[in-house]
């Protein structure tokens, strides 16, 4: 197989990279390294990189053609980057798709990424249940509000790709992340913040939203569902969640694994959580379970275990 990975510099996209290599495939990867890293890690791989804009559609004049599967993870993503630029979200996570399924030809199987995120305000307002199902409504409760902004595109991403690539003839998997955390995913996310700050020894220990739910996903299954519903022969044309349903855990619980693991026992300050973040986050599982038998493998203690121990390696991870 050959394999055009978009946004291949950034967290899912180089652990998506190196699964594919261990498995025989081919692999490009295209990134404009606003959220990439050109690190070790990624040079480690030893495939060709592409220093490319997406929103220009000209950048794709320099990418071949002739892939088997292209995944489409190139994004803004991050509450804090989604406050600071709403309009730059929207911009950009629009333009890149638009322009990548204007080039796509038939041929090649796309997986796009979306986001659990499509599920908050459901959530909130009591439309939607937990554990969530792919075919529950999906609902905007304040257009305007800046972090709506996010799940907006990422809905929008996923009508783009249902319609063109039915028009086109271009078999596709949307794969809705729910929560992936690991090695290398910058610092804005809630288990690399945690095991810095632990890391860092900071007493008294601030945690936001203890009381919140949610069911953690290692990138090393969310990579493993990946190629299994890319792989399988029923799966094209599906909306499927990725993540790990056995082990919802609140965000109290969660703090407390990782000062475990620093071995650290300051005084916990809790804090409730910001405003407009989601009580509770669960995905039902039944869909990727029936189209690939996927079930994840790494159990939470272990891998928070590992998670912190690359960011007790890597100190000042970008």
């Amino acid at each position: 197989m050959r394999a055009l990975i978009l946004g291949g510099a950034g967290f899912i996209g180089l652990h998506l990279a190196r699964r594919l290599l261990a498995d025989g495939h081919s692999v490009m990867i295209v990134d404009n390294f606003s959220r990439g890293r050109q690190d070790p890690e990624l040079s480690a791989v030893d495939v060709p990189i592409l220093d490319a804009d997406l929103t220009d559609p000209m950048a794709y004049r320099r990418i071949p053609h002739g892939w088997d599967q292209v995944y489409m993870l190139a994004a803004v993503v991050g509450v804090r980057n989604v406050e600071m630029d709403p309009a730059r979200v929207i911009r950009i996570n629009t333009l890149a798709l638009m322009n990548l399924l204007d080039w796509l030809e038939p041929g090649a199987r796309l997986f796009f990424a979306s986001t659990s995120e499509i599920y908050a305000d459901g959530v909130t307002a009591g439309a939607v249940p937990v554990p969530t199902a792919e075919t529950v409504p999906l609902l905007v409760a304040d257009i305007a509000a800046p972090r709506s902004t996010y799940a907006v595109s990422k809905m929008l991403g996923e009508a783009a790709v249902i319609h063109t690539a039915r028009a086109k003839g271009i078999p596709y998997v949307i794969g809705r992340f729910h929560n992936v955390y690991g090695a290398r995913m910058g610092t804005d996310h809630v288990i690399p913040e945690l095991s810095l700050r632990a890391i860092r020894r900071q007493d008294p220990f601030s945690v936001f939203g203890c009381e919140q739910y949610r069911a953690f996903c290692h990138v090393d299954d969310a990579t493993d569902a990946m190629e299994r519903l890319m792989r399988s022969d029923v799966a094209p044309d599906q909306v499927v969640h990725i993540g790990n349903d056995t082990e919802e855990t609140n965000i109290g619980e969660l703090a407390d694994l990782v000062l475990r693991v620093a071995d650290f026992t300051p005084a916990v300050h809790r804090i409730p959580a910001p405003r407009g973040s989601v009580a509770r986050r669960c995905p039902d599982l039944t869909k990727l379970r029936a189209l690939t038998g996927y079930e994840p493998k790494v159990c939470l203690a272990e891998g928070v275990r590992r998670t912190f121990e690359w960011y007790r390696e890597n100190a000042n991870p970008a």
